[in-house]
């Protein structure tokens, strides 16, 4: 593989690096940087930005706002972004439900959602999981009978991400209970989420923080023509948004930009009145795991380089595997950097400790749940045994 940029994707970067560098206001990007949570206005804000530069939804098709990049450019433009410390646009919307409604929508869904979607004048949320039904996801319980032109939902989802900014949600619904495989016989709607019979629950963090909910539907009249694709596939298309999710779960850039900071702050953090970052020890480890980076790199590359007709490659798996096991290991890193000072956050630490200690441990607990959302890191191995090694 060829690891040096031509001169033209060295120019390509340049221009992104610019542009999220100087046209995003810097009080988004600074909240990024010190990993506190963004604000929905700030996420909307920036989201807008990217899209009336074309910059939010380059890997759709031209017609909707696509840029027909190379996937080395797709590849420059998320790292770019991330390095940045610009807020990537929300994947709900431009990473899931816009890729499925481009792919098995109809015109008329196409017209009514795309470019909203990708302005984030629409705010979309994910209704997939369930308490009985994770990493198991087809066995999904929530209903929807079909009554003269609605469908009737009822059910329950939890760990709705950012579902108390959504103004959608897009939902994996049984429509088929009888179907002989439980894959089949299930649907997707879409629909407001102030429809009549939805409750959404906030689920409080152990930080104290509210990034999930649960959501209950109870008699949920859903317009037919809300039902994307055909009845009883939505199977089908849960599995293309969710390979789609893989590919930017890896999040190379954003795990980089962990290990600067890492490194960073050993050379601040001294033990005997020498700094961390010439500890053997700590060295050695922050190489490995730059390493192994570079490898996960390579292989997101050529992921995106073998992705046929918009479709995920196989290997996204193994991105979503390996990058979501060196996302927690960059922030233990930080953490075990951080030593007694991370339990700041939980007790009065005094205002000597520095803010990225204090954000460490919750950070820690919170990156736990990127090796299960998306499919678990054992449902992937399974994926990864049958479908690339052929087990």
């Amino acid at each position: 593989m060829r690891l040096q940029l031509s001169p033209e994707m060295e120019a390509f970067r340049d221009e992104m690096r610019t542009f999220f560098t100087t046209q995003v206001p810097a009080e988004i990007r600074d909240t990024l940087a010190a990993r506190r949570h963004l604000s929905r206005e700030q996420y909307v804000q920036a989201q807008r930005i990217l899209n009336a530069a074309g910059l939010a939804v380059p890997h759709w098709p031209v017609e909707w706002g696509g840029r027909d990049w190379t996937p080395l450019q797709r590849h420059i433009w998320r790292e770019e972004m991330q390095l940045a410390n610009v807020p990537e646009p929300l994947a709900f919307n431009t990473s899931m439900i816009g890729p499925v409604i481009a792919a098995f929508g109809n015109q008329e869904q196409k017209e009514r959602f795309l470019a909203r979607t990708a302005n984030l004048d629409i705010w979309w949320c994910q209704g997939f999981s369930e308490p009985d039904a994770g990493s198991d996801l087809a066995s999904l319980r929530t209903t929807a009978v079909r009554d003269g032109d609605d469908w009737v939902v009822n059910g329950q989802k939890t760990w709705t991400t950012l579902g108390q900014h959504a103004d959608w949600i897009f939902c994996l619904v049984r429509t088929d209970p009888a179907a002989e495989k439980k894959q089949r016989g299930i649907s997707m709607l879409v629909f407001p989420m102030d429809s009549p019979g939805v409750t959404l629950r906030p689920i409080q963090l152990l930080d104290g923080g509210h990034e999930v909910n649960e959501v209950f539907f109870e008699d949920v009249r859903v317009p037919a023509e809300n039902l994307v694709g055909e009845e009883n596939r939505g199977w089908d298309y849960a599995k293309f948004l969710l390979g789609n999710e893989r590919v930017g779960i890896a999040r190379v850039g954003a795990t980089k930009k962990l290990i600067s900071q890492a490194k960073q702050h050993a050379r601040e953090i001294t033990v005997d009145g020498t700094p961390l970052s010439q500890d053997p020890r700590l060295t050695a480890r922050i190489a490995e795991l730059e390493n192994d980076l570079v490898a996960l790199e390579l292989t997101a590359l050529r992921v995106v380089a073998n992705s046929a007709d918009g479709k995920p490659h196989p290997a996204s798996s193994v991105l979503k595997l390996r990058g979501s096991e060196l996302q927690q290991a960059a922030t233990e890193l930080i953490v075990d950097i951080a030593g007694p000072l991370s339990l700041a956050s939980f007790a009065d630490g005094g205002s000597e400790v520095p803010d990225w200690a204090r954000v460490a441990t919750p950070e820690y607990l919170n990156y736990r749940k990127v090796s299960i959302y998306g499919g678990s890191n054992e449902v992937q191995r399974t994926i990864i045994a049958g479908t690339i090694l052929g087990l």
